[in-house]
């Protein structure tokens, strides 16, 4: 067994994972299996890229360019849905905005604990309804365990209007 920074415990595999997003390839194999599902069932692609953020920023990697912009991204997006109550369609048109500044992102210290959902969790949604409220509540969970810097993010969403 390996635990994943993100706390998810699984059985050791030898795999591929992310370039930046540090995560174990166990981790990384169920994240593969999640982004399948939500191709593969339209109603479960409504919450595509919030899947995409929580787990983005549940794995934030180290202090480099690409680990930092995609934290800042990734928060700016969960601080529009969670913080400003945007709706997920809302807050999907925005990241062009989002990504069009090209902001330079500083490295925010990670949370020392673990948000204590992970995309295993989600992957024992059985239906489309139920991932969808798994999802929310995995974003949910993300951004509260980042809540030392989300004045930080506010200060980034009123750069974007």
């Amino acid at each position: 067994m390996e635990r994943c920074g993100c706390g998810l415990e699984a059985e050791k595999i030898d795999g591929p994972t992310h370039a930046y997003m540090l995560s174990t390839a166990s981790c990384w194999e169920a994240y593969g299996r999640l982004l399948a599902r939500e191709y593969e069932d339209q109603g479960r692609w409504r919450v595509h890229r919030l899947s995409v953020d929580a787990y983005a920023v549940q794995h934030p990697g180290v202090d480099v360019a690409q680990a930092r912009n995609s934290v800042g991204i990734h928060l700016s997006r969960l601080g529009l849905i969670f913080e400003r109550g945007w709706s997920l369609e809302k807050a999907n048109d925005a990241m062009l905005a989002i990504t069009a500044k090209k902001f330079s992102y500083p490295w925010l210290m990670p949370p020392s604990g673990v948000a204590g959902v992970t995309v295993e969790d989600v992957l024992a949604a059985e239906t489309a309804e139920a991932h969808m409220r798994a999802v929310e509540g995995w974003a949910q969970a993300v951004w509260q365990s980042w809540a030392q810097h989300h004045a930080t993010v506010s200060e980034w969403l009123k750069q974007i209007g």
